[in-house]
């Protein structure tokens, strides 16, 4: 009788373990996930910035859209900040399931991560003082000071000449966090010129008044997409289908509106070309 018993809580100890692990598998992917963790930026004006409010911006705005149709609600969504340095190892270790913070889809980062996207096709451009006008183009950074903020890839653009003019250009990094710390140093002159997607320069501009410009001299093209897990098809393809739905009912171009409207930067109506998912 013993025996019996023994054998019958076993069983469904099984039974129980068994319901625990499909759980555990269900939620891996984003796609089934009841709560997100979300990586954006805390220091980028129209695109991720920490507020007393909570955080804004266009990629505050687009995971929201993203995580709604994910089926997950605003309020069981967790922002945490994703600098560019810890994008990569906040996916890998788990500390967040999605970042999207102005993520550039490269080829050196995909074997690191699976990418949703890309969701916008932006372009890197330089930003200078109001009052300097000796910086008209790629070639004139030669012996400038330029800032470089870790874990991003913008000022090897110029250095390794990794741009759309194959451009190589002899010009002093200048090691900083952040971009508010780039800011910092070009209106105290430790750096000439802070080069990034044309997005974040005129979050930038517009925050900082007269002081700074945009030079507008594109000189790449910057896939922004929504890091996830690497390895996670479904839910990558989850958020793929998101972003088309974004694009068609015109929730891509009012966001763009709202953000970069006063900038007059120009809106792709097109869905960007989707990467594809591992």
């Amino acid at each position: 009788m013993r025996g019996r018993s023994f054998g019958v809580v076993l069983a469904g100890l099984a039974v129980v373990s068994m319901a625990m692990t499909g759980c555990a598998e269900k939620a891996s992917s984003v796609a089934d996930k009841d709560k997100l963790i979300i990586g954006v930026k805390y220091d980028q004006p129209a695109l991720g910035l920490k507020t007393g409010s909570g955080v804004e911006g266009f990629d505050v705005d687009v995971a929201s859209y993203i995580a709604g149709k994910l089926g997950v609600q605003p309020g069981e969504i967790t922002w945490r900040e994703a600098r560019s340095a810890n994008r990569e190892t906040f996916l890998q270790n788990g500390t967040v399931d999605m970042v999207i913070a102005t993520y550039s889809i490269t080829d050196a980062r995909k074997p690191k991560v699976s990418y949703g996207g890309p969701y916008i096709v932006t372009h890197q451009d330089m930003m200078v003082r109001a009052d300097d006008n000796s910086i008209k183009s790629l070639q004139d950074l030669k012996g400038k000071k330029i800032c470089a903020v870790s874990g991003s890839n913008s000022w090897k653009n110029i250095t390794e000449g990794t741009n759309k003019l194959n451009v190589k250009v002899a010009a002093t990094t200048v090691p900083a966090q952040g971009y508010d710390e780039c800011i910092t140093k070009l209106k105290g002159g430790a750096v000439d010129v802070v080069s990034t997607d044309a997005t974040i320069l005129a979050g930038f501009v517009k925050r900082e008044g007269t002081a700074l410009k945009v030079v507008n001299a594109p000189f790449t093209d910057e896939k922004y997409g929504v890091g996830i897990k690497k390895g996670d098809k479904q839910g990558c393809d989850a958020v793929n289908n998101a972003i088309r739905q974004m694009y068609s009912d015109g929730t891509a171009k009012q966001l763009w509106s709202k953000w970069f409207g006063s900038a007059g930067l120009p809106f792709d109506a097109n869905v960007p070309a989707i990467e594809g998912c591992p």
